[in-house]
């Protein structure tokens, strides 16, 4: 507090390996502390490093309560990624308590399950719940969702609902694909403001864009980690062949990185 600046980027970055055992280290005490300086407008950024008794729950649990980022250091290319290469999007924040809500239109879409993200779903009535805690945003902060969906006619049953496709068993076919709503806050506000986007199936494509194949195969990668049971026909070589396909000599450093793991796993374990 006292080199709080009016208007600025107020924050303390902790850089541990989790393993606190000098003055507060009750996670519980943690958090009270932290939330109540995220109050005063200070928030908290954790970088976690070190290695053997590494605690990336409770590291990744207090940055959430202080409005701010955990990413782990393991290397000097993750490091320059989140220090250098996205600086603005890991430590300056544009909106927070980011709510993202999909919802499909039945006409389009049977089915669906979200990929990830399992500690970080909130449930249907949190979404205009401004009290409710959510992610935040930097600047140049991009976020991927990807959805494992069955397409209309597959003779899935489609249960009743309120919501805005459907009514009383009654399937609107407007020609949309599914609608996108967003709730957000300022970085300093307390109350939250909607963006809805509504998009259209013929914007659909089978194309995957370079990135969007680089963040399959990273899904794909840990869906085989865990041993998911929805890892499907998913195999090391497939996730290889598709890496290798947008990771070659002049892309960014990590997607290197990152092959080189899925390779290394693929020796250890398939």
């Amino acid at each position: 507090m006292k080199h709080y600046i009016n208007g600025g980027n107020n924050r303390v970055i902790l850089a541990t390996d989790g393993d606190l055992n000098v003055g507060i280290s009750s996670e519980g005490e943690l958090t009270r502390l932290i939330e109540a300086k995220k109050k005063s407008g200070v928030h908290l950024s954790v970088l976690g490093v070190g290695t053997g008794n590494i605690k990336d729950n409770k590291m990744e649990a207090l940055a959430d309560h202080g409005d701010g980022n955990y990413n782990y250091i393991d290397s000097i290319y993750e490091a320059k990624k989140v220090l250098v290469d996205e600086m603005g999007g890991t430590l300056i924040t544009v909106a927070k308590d980011v709510k993202i809500q999909v919802e499909f239109n039945p006409s389009q879409v049977a089915g669906y399950r979200l990929i990830g993200y399992e500690n970080r779903v909130l449930n249907k009535e949190d979404f205009a719940d401004d009290a409710v805690d959510a992610g935040e945003i930097g600047a140049g902060h991009i976020v991927t969702a990807l959805y494992e969906i069955i397409p209309s006619g597959t003779g899935v049953k489609l249960p009743e609902s309120n919501l805005k496709y459907q009514t009383a068993g009654k399937v609107d076919d407007s020609g949309e694909l599914l609608t996108i709503s967003i709730r957000y806050k300022a970085p300093n506000g307390d109350t939250s403001k909607l963006l809805t986007c509504p998009v259209e199936a013929d914007s659909y494509t089978d194309a995957l864009s370079p990135d969007m194949a680089f963040a399959s195969t990273v899904a794909e990668f840990g869906m085989l980690l865990r041993n998911s049971d929805n890892k499907g026909t998913a195999d090391y070589a497939g996730i290889i062949k598709l890496a290798e396909s947008v990771a070659d000599e002049n892309s960014a450093s990590y997607r290197q990185e990152f092959l080189e793991l899925v390779k290394e796993a693929y020796r250890l374990y398939d």
